[in-house]
């Protein structure tokens, strides 16, 4: 990644004059952004934008104060730290809580997220060209109406230093890609993705873009959207019901990741984002699911898609158990909502870009695996349903009840999957659904995924996500179709 503008963060640090200030810090930010999409084999676009800008933080009187700015000379770096000294200060009248020099400790560090090959290991156009050959191979009959192939190759720098001594370096590179084909026979349309909708994102390099296994994977997806054609519909019962890592995706990301950010508890996101069913009181105490179910917040799994070594604010990210055995211990919060809620939290205030402050955020959420095979998962399962890829999703403000679609599902009967079901859904409520955890996989069953559009805040901040999971069984769960 190159820049020609030439900015020194710690230069401009040490020429801020502020001498009533209590602490500052600069966040600099510089983002390179590729999007190639291609539809029908004809290419529908080939964006890039670059972005280049520094957050300034300041505390004052208990207070802190946000600024940002990408005019980077040392007059309007001036100018823009007076401004967050000044909104310190104004919002002093209105504080919720005295904030000290504590919150923002000193750290040092680097992280680089692993890859094999950089972002300029493959030409442009063959990436293009790669992802014609893509919608070539998803086109495996005439029922094909429709297919696509997206990339998006994120490039981040972020530098962070502040007037006690940090000094952090972070270099990201994170690609999610997606890669579908819609069938359609009469009135029946079905469409058929790579693990659902951009799921599949990763930090890593250009390696992602292997030729063969890519090709493998578009025959099935269009092999698959054909079969949903002629599929029945997912039955409706009260049954088993096995969930595969790419549904599991959404449903930790929806019904345990939003609840437990403290800010919604406390009431900060209610207005744009929601609240959430739990309470501070809940921590420590509540029994969020069975004793099977193990989550952890963990920005250091390696190639995960919100890996990090440090949050936006400078804290060391640490793998921390949020639920335990069923138990909730842990909320996500940031600093400044740990010392407000009294409640343990995580590294993870986050921003989105240079002009947005860091809030709470989830980053890598992931349910630890079980002990069972696929096989021995479904193995026991005299009737039920295994369903893949998320296609829909319906969650009240509370995070509490919750509707999901998936994109494919096969029947179990007797412990062995038979045949393919379309437009399978299931529904539920977050405690009684996690409490009907019955079978967690095993090491051999989990798998990766993620989001790049996580969105909250205000103004809205849109976000990168992971999670990972093992497949899972949960037991007496509504699930419904399409047919009359």
């Amino acid at each position: 990644m190159k820049f020609d503008l030439k900015f020194d963060l710690r230069v401009a640090l040490s020429h801020i004059d502020l001498p009533q200030a209590e602490w500052i810090g600069l966040r600099e930010v510089k983002e390179i952004n590729t999007t190639r999409y291609v539809r029908d084999r004809q290419p529908q676009s080939n964006g890039r934008s670059q972005s280049h800008g520094v957050m300034i933080e300041v505390l004052v009187d208990g207070q802190f104060g946000y600024a940002s700015t990408n005019y980077l000379d040392l007059t309007n770096i001036q100018i823009t730290a007076e401004k967050a000294y000044q909104q310190a200060q104004t919002a002093t009248r209105w504080a919720v809580h005295h904030f000290t020099i504590a919150q923002r400790p000193k750290s040092i560090g680097q992280y680089f997220s692993p890859f094999l090959k950089p972002s300029a290991a493959i030409a442009p156009k063959e990436i293009n060209a790669l992802l014609i050959e893509i919608c070539e191979k998803l086109k495996v009959s005439e029922k094909i109406v429709k297919t696509s192939a997206y990339a998006v190759i994120t490039e981040t720098e972020t530098n962070f230093v502040s007037s006690n001594g940090s000094d952090i370096y972070q270099k990201i590179l994170a690609i999610a890609t997606d890669y579908a084909a819609t069938a359609q026979d009469g009135t029946i349309i079905q469409r058929r993705g790579d693990n659902g909708q951009l799921a599949r994102c990763n930090q890593i390099g250009m390696e992602i873009f292997d030729q063969t296994s890519i090709l493998q994977r578009a025959q099935i997806i269009g092999e698959q959207a054909v079969e949903l054609l002629s599929a029945t519909e997912c039955p409706t019962k009260t049954t088993a019901l096995v969930l595969a890592p790419d549904q599991m995706l959404l449903q930790i990301h929806e019904s345990v990741g939003h609840p437990l950010e403290i800010d919604r508890i406390l009431g900060d996101e209610r207005n744009y984002a929601g609240g959430s069913f739990v309470t501070l009181e809940d921590f420590g105490k509540m029994q969020y699911g069975s004793s099977l179910m193990n989550v952890t917040f963990d920005p250091t799994a390696s190639g995960e898609f919100a890996s990090y070594a440090f949050d936006d604010v400078g804290i060391p990210a640490t793998k921390e158990y949020l639920i335990k055995e069923g138990k909730l211990l842990r909320g996500l919060g940031s600093v400044e909502s740990q010392v407000r809620s009294r409640i343990d939290g995580v590294a993870n205030a986050r921003a989105t870009s240079w002009n947005r402050p860091a809030i709470d955020r989830m980053a890598n959420i992931n349910l630890e695996a079980g002990t069972h095979s696929f096989d021995q998962a479904i193995g026991d399962v005299e009737r039920g349903v295994y369903m893949q890829s998320n296609r829909s999703w319906s969650i009240d403000d509370y995070r509490n009840k919750f509707q999901f679609g998936c994109e494919y599902a096969k029947l179990i009967e007797n412990g062995k999957l038979t045949k393919t079901l379309r437009n399978p859904n299931y529904r539920g409520i977050t405690n009684q659904f996690w409490s009907s955890l019955a079978k967690v996989g095993d090491l051999n069953t989990v798998e990766a995924y993620g989001s790049p559009f996580c969105g909250k805040g205000e103004p809205n901040q849109v976000i990168r996500v992971g999670h990972a999971s093992p497949v899972c069984l949960f037991e007496n769960i509504e699930v419904f179709g399409g047919a009359n």
